[in-house]
């Protein structure tokens, strides 16, 4: 079992949370250290699933950004103004639908141009209901549309974008994302796996929902505002023995760098000499989805995840000390209420591979 100390200093400065600096364990096993965000950082994990999406198409880019920024709006005081300049820029992308359809392959365009009229008279519905100011009908609102947005940009991925490493080919690999039904005893989670940006560590996870390896399985570790992890099976193993090899199957560390064309294996970040280098897929949102691993092995993950629970609504948001040294590769969608209550002790009743499954190409027998 990954087993974890907590040093006095350490549990001094999480006492003060609202201190400048918030960290994690210092462990026996797996060492993890996290910092409070600072900065305008996206804290919603389905905008960064959007925001990871390999494609380039600034158009559609500037039409999410003016609809994410709503709900800043709306924290900041309720700016209706600003809320209705964001619509109006949307409209205006919108009413260019020739510079989005360039990016969406002929075949798909029929159905790209129906989202595209759906988005339009959406829009201005919602710029009826801002001036009700009714906070959560504009919520709801903005989120049906940017789910026709995320469909719009799924619609632009042409094939995988690069070549994992022949090294890696004994393991499973995820060529795209995949969606997961998580049934725990206080109730549902979703997650999305996102094999764009870590195509063997969420491979391996999907590989192992698949076998039921995670039903069953209790959550070993919790801390409030920090982590809970799961995955270490009953007995003396800490990881999937695999059975065709007989042995503990290891996950590299990878991680995906913005501006890479391809992510970085084996290295944490902070070690390639990148301090200032941020994932693509950060530990910015409550139900960021990560590979636990050994302390001083970035290649000895397997099974054991964890969830961060960090709330960045409590504080300013932007870059965490976790960032670079841990490979997320997905996130939470559904169930933020039941990640809250879940502690060590609760158990995964089962998981389940509802969308994406045929993404998953699994190693040649």
């Amino acid at each position: 079992m990954f087993k974890f100390i907590r040093s006095g200093l350490i549990y001094s400065l999480k006492v003060i949370l609202m201190g400048m600096i918030f960290l994690g364990t210092s462990t026996t096993g797996w060492t993890s250290y996290a910092a409070l965000p600072s900065g305008n950082a996206i804290t919603d994990g389905r905008a960064l699933l959007r925001y990871a999406l390999p494609i380039d198409n600034q158009p559609v880019r500037k039409l999410q950004a003016s609809l994410e920024d709503i709900s800043n709006q709306l924290r900041a005081n309720k700016r209706w103004g600003a809320i209705s300049r964001d619509l109006s820029q949307a409209l205006r992308i919108l009413d260019r639908p020739s510079q989005i359809l360039t990016s969406i392959p002929p075949e798909r365009q029929p159905q790209a141009e129906s989202w595209i009229e759906e988005l339009k008279s959406g829009i201005v519905q919602l710029q009826e209901v801002v001036k009700t100011r009714q906070k959560e009908a504009i919520l709801e609102g903005r989120a049906k549309l940017l789910n026709l947005v995320s469909l719009l940009e799924e619609s632009m991925v042409k094939g995988f974008p690069f070549e994992v490493p022949a090294e890696f080919s004994n393991l499973p690999q995820l060529k795209g994302r995949a969606t997961i039904a998580i049934k725990t005893n206080k109730g549902d989670l979703t997650v999305v796996v996102d094999g764009y940006s870590a195509p063997v560590t969420a491979g391996n996870f999907v590989d192992l929902v698949q076998r039921g390896f995670y039903n069953g399985l209790k959550f070993t570790r919790s801390e409030e505002s920090y982590v809970l992890q799961t995955g270490d099976p009953e007995g003396k193993e800490v990881g999937f023995i695999d059975p065709v090899m007989g042995k503990y199957r290891a996950i590299p560390l990878e991680i995906l760098a913005e501006g890479d064309k391809q992510p970085t294996y084996g290295i944490t970040l902070e070690d390639a000499g990148r301090y200032l280098d941020m994932p693509v897929l950060p530990f910015s949102s409550f139900g960021a989805l990560a590979m636990a691993r050994p302390e001083g092995d970035p290649d000895g993950g397997s099974s054991q995840i964890f969830f961060f629970l960090f709330e960045p609504e409590l504080t300013p948001a932007g870059r965490n000390l976790l960032d670079g040294r841990y490979a997320v590769f997905g996130y939470l969608v559904e169930g933020k209420e039941i990640l809250d209550k879940l502690k060590a002790g609760d158990i995964i009743e089962s998981a389940q591979v509802i969308q994406g499954i045929e993404n998953l190409v699994e190693p040649p027998a």
